[in-house]
């Protein structure tokens, strides 16, 4: 029975937030329109704190805890004890709670907007002249205060509102506010105790010059005209507080070009940072391992930053705006340190890259040995398994087992310094290489030509071997069409050493040709990474392997030259 009845109870204060703010702003009315002295204004008063326990901004929940007894004790002093000055002050922190905790846009802002021209009015207009001895009383100014201004907590009775407690509460915001009130209530005292004017006038006076220096200081806050304004001097001391924010930046960028290793790069940085004065220790966690520089202190600064873990000791609690000043400075080593770490890993990728591409190159040279030694194995042997002994297959013997020997030296030279692989071969005889490639091919199916003299011409023979190799053995392994399969290669020494390779089989597949020479491709014979590193090692050299034609009975690769390379 008692959860039913806490649930409606919250529901009614959730649904209806405006009723408890125009109730203890009645209540309010009521107990000060008429004195206080009365003992009905002391039980308005009592309820009107109840009402506003009822709609205070900084917890929401529906019924009082233990640890709050210390509010109900200010209430029952509040309404016992009450005097003008203290009424005074309440008014002014109401003011100011009103204030941080108006919504941000829209009709909500109409009813707490409402609320604090009333409160303001009854403190300007009614208390106030109640706390100088001889209060100056009008009967117009009686009539509107006791019967025309409780309008306005009316007003706010069917105006819709947000609850306080989920609305944000600004502190700051409220702090200035409750200051703003008591320095026209003290200022209009001090203008009429020195101008020996009335109230009404001394108020006046006291609100221009408060609303001139408000305007001042607003323009000064953020200024035209080059002045960098009062606004961006409060940030820039914010952020220079012991350790100015540029320094810094300019110690870890250039921190950065000299330190590769992200882990002796924080610690640089952590011993940078604990030389300031303030700083006693700092203590780092991070995934590679943890350290501590400097020594411990009772006042610790735990912040976390992704994987990267610190713990700063002070000599003393650190203020609101140090603390701010030092996570500012420890987010700019984190996203340097991240950075690193980023940096570190695609080293360690593009080191493990290398060697897979390193690896997978030399295995398509590997296999194509193996295919040669084997077109040799079977030449050697006949049909019935006796070795061949005339002078065509031992003088065939003589010239492709020199050569298996050298390509076979020339993959462990790769493998041994895959890097300097293709800068430090040396470029061979054009003649000689077409020589040697027609007779690795002999008996092959493949007519060879050439255009024009290779006389003087010179050509990456390391290259070539690859590409030819890599292109041939994908021409032989396709099916045969109805007429017979025709594999051309043709070397065109005008055009600078181009060669290009023919054959009248089955076009590539669109989806494979589109990435071809990009990355590896679907492969039932291979590892399909044949092509793509032909392409990459003439990319290196000044030439480009392309697919120059893809139709049915005409594929043709070309290796030329790039444009503009010697």
């Amino acid at each position: 029975m008692n959860t039913v009845a806490s649930t409606r109870r919250y529901r009614v204060l959730s649904q209806y937030p405006q009723w408890w703010l125009a109730s203890l702003l009645l209540t309010l009315h009521g107990a000060l329109a008429w004195g206080i002295d009365q003992w009905w204004s002391r039980a308005l008063l009592l309820a009107h704190f109840g009402f506003f326990l009822l709609w205070q901004p900084w917890w929401g929940e529906e019924r009082l805890q233990p640890r709050h007894v210390v509010l109900v004790a200010f209430g029952l002093l509040f309404a016992g004890w009450a005097q003008w000055w203290l009424v005074a002050v309440w008014i002014g922190v109401m003011v100011a709670l009103i204030g941080g905790n108006v919504p941000a846009a829209g009709h909500r802002r109409l009813g707490p907007l409402i609320a604090a021209v009333y409160l303001l009015t009854l403190l300007l207009g009614w208390v106030v002249p109640h706390l100088f001895a001889h209060p100056e009383s009008r009967d117009a100014l009686s009539f509107f205060v006791r019967y025309l201004l409780p309008v306005l907590p009316l007003v706010i009775f069917f105006v819709r509102t947000n609850e306080p407690s989920a609305a944000p509460f600004d502190l700051f915001y409220s702090v200035i506010l409750f200051l703003l009130v008591a320095t026209l209530v003290l200022g209009s005292f001090v203008v009429r105790d020195l101008a020996q004017t009335e109230y009404p006038m001394a108020l006046a006076e006291t609100l221009m010059v408060t609303a001139f220096v408000l305007l001042a200081l607003g323009w000064l806050w953020n200024p035209h005209g080059g002045f960098a304004g009062l606004g961006q001097m409060l940030s820039r001391y914010l952020v220079s507080i012991a350790l100015p924010f540029e320094q810094w930046m300019q110690y870890l960028a250039d921190l950065a070009e000299e330190e590769r290793d992200p882990e002796a790069f924080l610690q640089h940085g952590l011993d940078h940072l604990a030389q300031l004065p303030w700083i006693t220790g700092v203590g780092w966690t991070t995934l590679h391992g943890a350290g501590e520089i400097g020594s411990r202190s009772q006042s610790d600064n735990a912040l976390a930053f992704g994987n990267l873990a610190l713990t700063v000791y002070t000599q003393r609690q650190l203020n609101p705006a140090l603390l701010l000043h030092l996570k500012l400075l420890l987010r700019m080593l984190a996203h340097f340190y991240e950075a690193k770490r980023r940096e570190e890993i695609q080293r360690r990728n593009a080191y493990t890259q290398a060697i897979h591409e390193t690896g997978a190159r030399l295995t398509h040279d590997v296999k194509n040995l193996l295919q040669s030694l084997k077109l040799l194995c079977g030449i050697g042997i006949d049909a019935n398994g006796d070795a061949a002994n005339d002078s065509a297959r031992q003088a065939l013997f003589a010239r492709q087992l020199p050569q298996i020997t050298q390509r076979l030296q020339t993959t462990l030279d790769k493998l041994k310094a895959p890097a300097a692989a293709d800068k430090a071969q040396a470029p061979v005889a054009a003649a000689n290489w077409w020589d040697t490639m027609q007779r690795r091919y002999q008996g092959r199916n493949v007519a060879f030509a050439v255009a024009g003299r290779l006389d003087g011409l010179m050509v990456p023979g390391d290259l070539f071997d690859s590409a030819t190799d890599n292109l041939l053995q994908n021409a032989l392994r396709k099916a045969p069409p109805p007429a017979g399969l025709e594999v051309r290669v043709k070397l065109d020494a005008a055009a600078g050493g181009a060669l290009t390779v023919t054959d009248n089989g089955a076009p590539v597949p669109p989806e494979v040709a589109r990435t071809l020479f990009n990355g590896p491709v679907p492969s039932a014979a291979g590892f399909g990474v044949g092509l793509y590193q032909a392409a990459r090692q003439a990319q290196r050299l000044g030439w480009r392997l392309l697919l120059a034609a893809n139709e049915p009975g005409n594929v043709r690769f070309t290796l030329e030259r790039n444009a503009g390379a010697r």
